[in-house]
């Protein structure tokens, strides 16, 4: 917040570009973009002081938070316990699902990280709007069935798309470090940072998704569409939609590939099949998971920041976000480095089609890039094997920016990627 109070009390203190640096003339036009070189100024600053605040940082990937307590410490262990468990039919596992533990998925370079398993959703336009296809079981398909289980009830296979569906897309697992921090950032900064980006960079500014809750609305900020506004109700999701596991928060099972009558034959535990404590566990596991460590601070990784701020890429990928008040200790007030507003963006080709909350077919969620270092592969889809190839798919209000990276000179580009490969 103090950047919005910084660049509203001190933009008359400085002087005027000329306008001879313009285009065209006009004192309107001047005095935004005197305010977009402004706010990108002031988020050179932040990530420079990102940078410094990282540097020599010597956590693993995987470890918990600093300045856990003891007790903060066994739940985090008890939780990653949890992660790591395998579930069967008996617990609850099925009919249908793509995983039997969180750490199936979740398992690169360590267990709460990424990995290279894309799932499929589809869809059709109907009327006009996305239908996700829910009589066929849609939008997220469940590849596996019980079938194949030492403890099956019955026969059953995993989903396939439907003949009807005209949209089908991949979706990759997406890490878990620091989400705990993310979780505890209040939603009315993303708000803010969404306005700020309105009123400054409006040919680039994102949204908020905002998602209905029990108790009105609430920002997402997970998942690729940021869909999901709390890290309990992403694990309930994953819980339920992973592995066929209910749970108070999401107590009704999915009916595989639609078929609902199929559930009185294979799906024999009552519901909820997960009392909760699990949901519970999960999300202690993500709360006290720590950010990814960052890697040597060179003088071409320093040399690369500035490149990266000079195409534009922190207008979305802002360095620096704060925590709230917070009784937890290790998550009250903290400055994190996630390189991302979790702001839904118009990415046109790049979108995947795909409606979730308010999010639209070309909207994604602009991806955090820390812990860059130690993905194999990028974009949502996983369509991208290196991190070039990541920056020339942006479209859409991305595509500006590809467009200055086409520009840079081959020093530019091999410092952009080494301050990016630190990250």
């Amino acid at each position: 917040m103090w950047l919005v109070i910084f660049t509203e009390r001190d933009k008359n203190k400085l002087p005027l570009t000329s306008n001879k640096l313009f285009d065209k003339g006009g004192e309107k036009e001047q005095e935004m973009k005197f305010k977009i070189s402004l706010i990108m100024i002031t988020f050179a600053l932040v990530g420079i002081i990102a940078l410094r605040a990282t540097a020599g940082n010597s956590l693993f990937f995987g470890d918990p938070l600093p300045g856990l307590t003891t007790a903060q410490l066994n739940q985090f262990d008890a939780g990653k316990d949890e992660f790591m468990e395998e579930e069967t039919v008996a617990d609850g596992l099925g009919p249908v699902f793509n995983g039997k533990s969180c750490a199936e998925c979740h398992s690169s370079p360590t267990v709460g990280g990424d990995s290279d398993t894309t799932e499929t959703r589809f869809g059709t336009i109907t009327n006009g709007h996305f239908d996700p296809l829910t009589q066929f079981g849609g939008s997220l398909i469940q590849s596996k069935g019980i079938g194949g289980e030492p403890d099956a009830t019955c026969n059953i296979a995993g989903e396939t798309v439907p003949a009807e569906a005209t949209i089908k897309a991949k979706r990759r697992t997406t890490p878990l470090f620091g989400l705990g921090l993310v979780d505890s950032v209040p939603d009315q900064v993303f708000i803010a940072i969404a306005q700020l980006q309105k009123r400054f960079t409006p040919e680039t500014a994102g949204r908020p998704n905002h998602i209905e809750v029990a108790t009105g609305q609430a920002v997402g900020k997970f998942g690729w569409k940021s869909q999901v506004p709390t890290l309990k109700q992403f694990s309930a999701d994953a819980y339920l939609n992973e592995m066929g596991i209910t749970s108070p928060t999401f107590p009704t099972e999915n009916c595989p590939q639609g078929n609902c009558g199929l559930l009185a034959i294979c799906d024999s535990p009552p519901d909820p099949e997960d009392d909760g404590s699990g949901v519970q566990a999960f999300t202690d596991f993500m709360t006290f998971l720590a950010p990814p460590p960052r890697g040597p601070i060179t003088r071409k990784v320093l040399a690369g920041e500035v490149v990266f701020f000079g195409l534009g890429c922190a207008a979305c990928h802002i360095p620096v976000l704060k925590t709230g008040r917070n009784s937890i200790t290790a998550l009250d007030r903290v400055k994190f480095f996630p390189f991302s507003d979790f702001l839904i963006h118009d990415m046109g080709s790049l979108g995947d089609g795909i409606e979730q909350g308010q999010a639209n077919g070309t909207e994604m969620r602009t991806a955090p890039l820390w812990g860059l270092q130690a993905r194999k592969r990028l974009l949502h889809d996983g369509s991208a094997t290196t991190v070039t190839d990541a920056i020339l798919a942006h479209d859409g209000q991305g595509a500006e920016s590809k467009q200055r990276f086409n520009t840079l000179k081959a020093k530019d580009v091999t410092d952009l990627l080494a301050f990016l490969n630190s990250l």
